[in-house]
């Protein structure tokens, strides 16, 4: 059977016991590439042997996709896609918005996720039943806006540095049709269009672990997210989320046109 969501609320408690000690606290960082930078510190690893310790007791059948403890059973019914921290240079540059994400797939499709952020107390949670918020101003069910449009919509990217010399091109033709636009977030950018703040999240390049905990906390808000190719987002790649059907095939129009097109 699928697990309540009050065991997505255990992991996500056991998590931050990990990570908010380590928060602001001058912790280590280690990098894990030669030829760049790309960040992991003690409370990402030790933050994911805490999920993985509590998902292997009390659901020993099911698989477990980590960003930084590989994977294990992937072919189950059940699988578990953890990133510890989402938004690690964020974490060790003391700014708040990176998140915990704890995604489940059943037969390779999402069907819940949670989005902690311990430092500010918000929690996002969903299964199939809805998209659930938990912070300092109370509780409720969330639901994402319809915005009417892209030109009156908000659209979040963590950095337009983050594109190719092939997808610039098409990330900066919605860019530039959208009323406002903001850099930066990582996933907090995502619960942001499920709570109905914002209206797009345009991103390339993502892992697995970088959306699936997303996926179930838009979809059961009533947002719509993708591949830039209007595919299922599971796998990663290129990722576009909108709070609306329209807005979304507004953006996502822009972004199956080459560069090429675009300046034509």
């Amino acid at each position: 059977m699928q697990p309540e969501l009050a065991f997505l609320h255990r992991l996500a408690d056991a998590a931050a016991e990990e990570t908010l000690p380590r928060f602001r606290a001058n912790t280590t960082v280690s990098n894990k590439l030669q030829g760049g930078f790309d960040p992991v510190t003690e409370a990402d690893r030790a933050a994911e042997a805490a999920i993985r310790d509590l998902i292997g007791q009390h659901y020993p059948d099911h698989g477990i996709m980590g960003e930084e403890h590989g994977s294990e059973g992937l072919d189950r019914d059940y699988l578990w896609v953890i990133d510890p921290i989402d938004g690690t240079r964020a974490f060790i540059s003391g700014l708040p918005v990176w998140g915990t994400l704890i995604g489940l797939y059943h037969r390779g499709r999402a069907v819940a996720g949670l989005m902690d952020q311990p430092f500010t107390g918000e929690r996002f949670v969903a299964d199939q039943s809805g998209t659930y918020y938990r912070g300092p101003d109370g509780e409720r069910t969330i639901r994402s806006r319809d915005c009417g449009s892209l030109a009156q919509a908000t659209l979040f990217t963590t950095s337009p540095h983050l594109f190719a010399e092939t997808e610039i091109g098409r990330y900066r033709a919605v860019e530039n049709g959208v009323n406002l636009f903001r850099y930066g977030c990582d996933c907090y950018a995502y619960t942001l269009v499920a709570a109905g703040h914002a209206d797009l999240v345009i991103e390339n390049n993502l892992q697995a672990y970088d959306i699936a905990a997303l996926i179930a906390i838009l979809e059961s808000a009533g947002a719509v997210v993708t591949d830039w190719e209007g595919g299922r987002p599971e796998q990663g790649g290129n990722i576009i989320a909108a709070g609306s059907a329209a807005v979304h095939a507004e953006a996502l129009a822009l972004l199956a046109l080459g560069p090429t097109e675009q300046s034509s």
